[in-house]
């Protein structure tokens, strides 16, 4: 198993591994924009390089004024991250639950992180036949006997989405019964607007729902590590009295501005490859045997043909320099399944035409 750490983009493991340099893997273990960050952004975070001499603004007030600005909130409402992650961490301190649901499969963090901040954790699963969604009602549930709740909206691994419909009966529920509902919308700028759903336009009436969002995926930085929730400012002010100072560091921010300048020409090219490279790979992995869930981000969750596991597959691709996302460690999915991005046409061809010769030359 090559998640070490427990996420896929480990490459320096891979290296170890196999006896490559990092750079000369294919990843497709990692959900990241194959058109790169956005014009001019690695010109503009050169050119802001000698402003590493000095201190971060600790506010993130440029970053937090733009995003205000582009989703219609107050600034009081948005805590900028170091990644999404550090906003998962920061509502798990801020608000102390005691108990945390999370509906299976799902992005491993919700359950380490909560693990680690002392909370018990229980579950429900989505099924196959729901596309791994679990029914709302299961969810309802799951809030009545829980302090907070982790959604994802779409899903990793699966990349599904709730309807907003449901997304409001959760909401719902949730200012019933004082559960806090954390959706998780790291991947939903991969979707065209009018298919997202989301709560945002009407979060204000929903004080108990917290928004994560990445802007590490979309905008293809990673390496600079950025989010920020959306919440009403009671929960965002807890969760900035839980920040350590500077933990967004000074490129980053600037990566951030440069990223929501980004022209509208990125963005509708970003959506547009992503749907149409679904598309392909979906088709000719299903070609190859592959159950594969009709999801709609930048990545895909298949099933392997028997007698192939996560762990047969991703060996004998890693030998080849193209790593994948084992999700044989996903409570709810098992030792068939893995996660593919979806890359560029040359990235996604090298990885059918890999595969292919593995599964019809039985390489294990």
């Amino acid at each position: 198993m090559l998640e070490v750490y427990g996420h896929g983009g480990d490459v320096e493991s891979a290296a170890l591994r196999y006896g490559l340099e990092p750079g000369q893997f294919t990843d497709f273990s990692a959900n990241i924009n194959p058109l790169g960050p956005p014009p001019g952004m690695l010109e503009a975070l050169q050119a802001a390089l000698p402003e590493i001499v000095r201190y971060p603004d600790p506010g993130h007030r440029a970053l937090l004024s733009m995003l205000a600005e582009r989703h219609g909130a107050s600034q009081g409402a948005i805590c900028v991250g170091n990644g999404a992650a550090e906003i998962m961490s920061l509502i798990l301190l801020a608000l102390a639950p005691n108990k945390v649901g999370v509906v299976q499969p799902c992005f491993s963090e919700y359950e380490t992180l909560s693990r680690q901040f002392g909370a018990e954790v229980q579950m429900v699963y989505g099924i196959a036949e729901r596309d791994y969604r679990a029914a709302p009602e299961q969810i309802v549930k799951l809030m009545a006997s829980s302090d907070l709740v982790f959604l994802g909206q779409p899903n990793n691994p699966n990349g599904v989405q709730y309807e907003v419909e449901q997304l409001r009966l959760l909401a719902e529920s949730a200012e019933q019964q004082k559960t806090y509902l954390v959706l998780d919308e790291a991947f939903i700028d991969f979707i065209p607007a009018e298919r997202r759903q989301s709560l945002l336009p009407e979060l204000e009436q929903y004080p108990h729902v917290i928004l994560v969002r990445s802007m590490t995926k979309f905008y293809a930085i990673p390496g600079l590590r950025l989010g920020y929730g959306i919440a009403h400012p009671q929960i965002i002010a807890a969760m900035r009295s839980k920040q350590v100072t500077w933990s967004v560091n000074i490129l980053a921010l600037r990566a951030g501005e440069i990223s929501l300048q980004a022209g509208e020409e990125y963005v509708t090219a970003t959506i547009s490859a992503i749907a149409k490279e679904r598309k392909y790979l979906a088709s000719e992995l299903g070609r190859l045997g592959c159950e594969v869930t009709p999801g709609e981000a930048n990545y895909l969750l298949l099933k392997l043909p028997a007698p192939w596991t996560a762990g047969s597959m991703q060996e004998a691709l890693g030998r080849r320099g193209v790593l994948v996302r084992s999700c044989a460690m996903y409570p709810g999915l098992d030792e068939g399944h893995i996660r593919v991005a979806v890359k560029d046409r040359a990235a996604n061809t090298l990885l059918i035409g890999e595969m292919q010769l593995i599964i019809g030359g039985g390489e294990g």
